[in-house]
């Protein structure tokens, strides 16, 4: 009786501790794929069975990586407003800003495993081919204007390649172009989205679509933010550079500011020194006061989509 006894209680506890096990638990909830999703003025087939499941599993990826995915958002208050007035002077569709995303994060100084570098992550080979400086003192690779710029002509010149295909440039900013251009003759296609390749570039285009679509409507995937959490623009003062440095140190300090602030604003700023035996001009973004102050910053919002609807 005692042992019938025993067996009972301990049933009756493991089954209390399940269902507080259960309520404690919260819910998964897929993320819903939109019925239509149009980018860079291509509308994409979802009806297209691999085209709706490439784009789930990008948002069900990209959605439950909130930690990376709040970064992003947050970032994007910071470096929109410098990226987008590019993309729009260099004709690029704005769409265009999250392929960045999908790069980088919108970090300016990340480095990826294969050396690719930046908010564009361009290797150092094509940097040179568009024109943007790599060298142990200098790496405009983590310049955001220079690299937007350098990222905007590869941009325009594979839509010249691909007859108008924006999809088919996303892929091959991943894939490259020879690789894209050489598929898209073997496999008789049009557009990249057609093509069996391999899984990384398969995926990117939905990479890129997946972050429009969070990041236009973050309330609809759970992610909930209020202005001040958004990382600010920074007001700066441009200073031109044309001679020799001999320490970047006592320059920022010379300026009132330390030099993390400088090397943080100026990630392309490689070395503590630049010797600079060319006479080469560079601009120098020397951070406001007020900028650097989180109470002075003040509260500027690039997209009023990215908040709670009480801010709204």
């Amino acid at each position: 009786m005692k042992r019938i006894s025993l067996i009972l209680l301990c049933a009756a506890a493991i089954q209390a501790g399940a269902q507080t096990s259960s309520s404690l638990t919260a819910p998964v909830v897929s993320p819903n794929v939109p019925s239509t999703l149009t980018i860079a003025g291509q509308k994409i087939d979802l009806d297209r069975t691999g085209n709706y499941e490439r784009l789930d599993r990008e948002l069900t990826s990209i959605a439950y990586t909130h930690g990376s995915t709040l970064l992003a958002i947050k970032r994007a208050n910071r470096y929109f407003p410098i990226l987008a007035p590019i993309l729009r002077s260099e004709g690029v569709p704005q769409d265009l800003l999250y392929l960045a995303v999908a790069e980088s994060l919108l970090n300016p100084r990340v480095v990826s495993g294969a050396g690719a570098a930046g908010l564009w992550q361009f290797m150092p080979a094509t940097a040179k081919e568009y024109g943007l400086e790599v060298s142990a003192e200098v790496d405009e690779r983590f310049h955001p204007e220079k690299a937007t710029r350098a990222a905007c002509r590869y941009l325009k010149k594979a839509l010249a390649r691909y007859g108008g295909s924006w999809t088919s440039v996303m892929a091959s900013y991943n894939g490259g172009m020879a690789r894209i251009t050489k598929q898209l003759d073997a496999q008789i296609a049009d557009d990249a989205l057609d093509l069996y390749l391999n899984e990384e570039t398969s995926r990117y285009p939905f990479r890129i679509m997946a972050y429009k679509s969070i990041m236009e409507n973050p309330r609809a995937y759970g992610y909930r933010l209020t202005s001040s959490q958004l990382y600010q623009p920074r007001e700066v003062t441009e200073v031109k550079v044309s001679g020799p440095v001999e320490s970047w140190a006592e320059w920022a300090k010379a300026r009132g500011i330390s030099y993390a602030d400088l090397r943080d604003e100026n990630p392309w700023i490689r070395a503590p020194k630049l010797t600079n035996k060319a006479g080469k001009t560079y601009v120098v973004r020397v951070p406001k006061a007020k900028s650097l102050s989180r109470s002075k910053s003040g509260n500027t919002v690039y997209d009023r989509r990215w908040l709670g609807e009480k801010e709204k």
